[in-house]
């Protein structure tokens, strides 16, 4: 076998042992289904069973045909979602689907205003708590939203949820996001609502506002609480698709193991030092 084949599966396998006695995995996704929370007019997810039971003697075998919009359930915008000639899913460089999560908490402003969004005042006072926020950042948006997945009215926040006009759901004000990018050169923003735009919104500043600077969004989130508010390391895995304008996404987020039960030299800032 070639060596450098060799030289790779040994760093491989160094990097995945040392995740696994390091760091606790988060899934921050919601299942895929037909109950997935789509905007009006998107295309729902359909799963076609094209075979499902024994095969051969003793052997079992599935496969399937699904359809469905880009934009559902936990999924990423790619930034030519609202700006041409910005990444669609394929250009997007898997650098830009990893960094250090940053996540701010917002229930105590959502409680009483569904329609709130994050405010400078929201990230100046997590960088007092936790310090600058790391280039490269993914910045997610913890409202506990998540908890109303998937009844539509629960999410939208409405009795109409074939009526956009109607949405009431919080997200990002868009000097907030205009600031992450120009001063924090950050990777990705997202939502654990429906839209990294607030529910009301008709002109969606802040997509456009990501779109024309190639920043990955990623929207309906899951599981945000599981994370510390910084930290932890988040893969947004997509799918790679031609000229895609999004994808379904599978997000994970790596945290520190709170015990263990040796000494090591993990160092849940062990990924800072490419950025």
């Amino acid at each position: 076998m070639d060596i450098h084949i060799w030289i790779f599966y040994i760093a491989f396998l160094t990097f995945t042992t040392a995740l696994s006695l390091c760091y606790d995995v988060v899934d921050l996704t919601h299942t895929l289904s037909n109950a997935s929370i789509r905007y009006p007019g998107n295309t729902p997810f359909e799963l076609q069973i094209d075979f499902r039971g024994p095969f051969g003697s003793d052997d079992w075998f599935e496969i399937n045909t699904f359809r469905t919009t880009e934009h559902i359930g936990t999924h990423v915008d790619a930034p030519a979602h609202f700006s041409e000639g910005s990444w669609r899913a394929h250009q997007i460089p898997v650098d830009h689907l990893v960094g250090n999560g940053v996540i701010i908490n917002v229930k105590s402003k959502v409680q009483n205003n569904p329609d709130y969004r994050v405010q400078l005042s929201d990230v100046y006072e997590w960088e007092k708590k936790n310090g600058r926020i790391p280039d490269g950042s993914v910045v997610l948006m913890n409202s506990g939203w998540d908890v109303r997945y998937p009844d539509f009215r629960q999410v939208f926040n409405t009795q109409t949820p074939n009526d956009g006009s109607s949405f009431h759901f919080p997200s990002w004000h868009q000097d907030t996001v205009s600031w992450l990018i120009r001063n924090r050169r950050v990777n990705v923003i997202g939502v654990d609502t429906p839209s990294n735009d607030y529910g009301p919104s008709t002109d969606y500043p802040a997509h456009i506002l990501m779109a024309k600077n190639n920043i990955v969004g990623v929207e309906n989130v899951a599981n945000l609480d599981a994370l510390p508010p910084n930290g932890a390391l988040i893969f947004v895995n997509i799918l790679k698709i031609l000229d895609g304008s999004g994808s379904t996404a599978r997000i994970m987020g790596f945290r520190t193991k709170r015990r263990l039960k040796f000494k090591t030299n993990c160092s849940k800032h062990f990924y800072r030092s490419r950025y």
